[in-house]
């Protein structure tokens, strides 16, 4: 699914790849400590015209027990296509690396999270042939970060508590606990990268209007060293407040339009490697869509659809 909730999540891990790794330290999970993390190719398309892409794939060297792979999936809801997808990925990714895979689903509320947990069995009643063992994290396993303390040592986690209690009746003190953290930040770059992914991850739940009004409050108000610098730089109250929101829906807006010109492209591609005819007024009608979420749905129908308008069904 391709949407701001899936954009945040991993982004958070791509740029902060360490996050997991104290979320295991602290929910006492059997992993060890890594001692090098790199980010993989998300892309496991084997042949056209079939395609399929992981959200964050890592590839994780621990100190005593060496490397293995961390496949990360962001989940807003069930989805009945999941589960055979996810035993693909776990499959390819251990034939592709010859390395240990551990499926990791990051969801946002308990029902997806209850959902996804479930063990994956293939095969029949009396000889399971695959069994995936999914490892979750969600508002039931991922702490709430309310403590200011925790949340400045640790932003990315408390980012990750933001959105995976982002339905709680706790999200309001941690959103509070988060910003407030943001605005000790030093570095402004860090702070608009944290607000942006925050901002993202919530998605159109109600936590996100409370943020941005957490994130619209003038910097005028903290005393923090950083808005310190800022005052004294000339650019305190409307000044500060303008250019940052001015940057930041810029940003924002510069992803989701990359992101919904990019599904696009793949779904035409799709259709066209399949041999599917797509009439001017069909083509026009796709390019002017920008639902993430129905160019998204799309997308999974040119997998199978035998014609456009098995695509573009309502």
């Amino acid at each position: 699914m391709v949407g701001s909730a899936h954009e945040a999540m991993h982004r958070l891990v791509q740029d902060n790849p360490g996050v997991f790794a104290r979320a295991f330290r602290a929910l006492g999970l059997p992993f060890d400590d890594p001692a090098e993390v790199a980010v993989l190719t998300n892309d496991l398309t084997e042949i056209r015209p079939l395609e399929r892409r992981v959200d964050t794939l890592l590839r994780i060297t621990t100190v005593r027990e060496g490397p293995f792979l961390l496949l990360v999936e962001a989940q807003n809801k069930p989805d009945s296509d999941k589960p055979s997808a996810w035993a693909y990925y776990l499959a390819h990714l251990h034939e592709k690396y010859r390395l240990p895979v551990v499926l990791l689903v990051v969801c946002r509320d308990t029902r997806t999270a209850d959902w996804a947990i479930q063990p994956i069995t293939i095969g029949l009643p009396q000889w399971t042939s695959i069994i995936v063992r999914p490892l979750v994290l969600g508002p039931h396993n991922v702490p709430v970060v309310t403590d200011p303390d925790a949340a400045a040592a640790d932003i990315p986690l408390a980012v990750l508590s933001a959105i995976t209690h982002a339905k709680d009746r706790s999200i309001d003190a941690i959103l509070k606990t988060l910003a407030d953290a943001l605005h000790e930040l030093e570095d402004e770059e860090d702070f608009h990268v944290f607000a942006e992914l925050t901002e993202l991850g919530l998605g159109a739940t109600r936590a996100a209007k409370t943020w941005s009004k957490l994130m619209s409050v003038d910097l005028s108000f903290y005393r923090s060293r950083t808005s310190q610098r800022l005052r004294a730089e000339g650019r305190a109250e409307g000044r500060v407040e303008g250019r940052a929101e001015g940057r930041f829906e810029g940003r924002v807006e510069g992803r989701v339009e990359g992101r919904v010109e990019e599904v696009i492209g793949k779904t035409l591609r799709l259709l066209e490697a399949r041999g599917i005819d797509v009439p001017e007024s069909a083509r026009e009608h796709m390019q002017t869509c920008t639902d993430l979420d129905v160019l998204d749905r799309w997308f999974d129908r040119a997998i199978t659809a035998a014609d456009i308008d098995e695509v573009l069904a309502e």
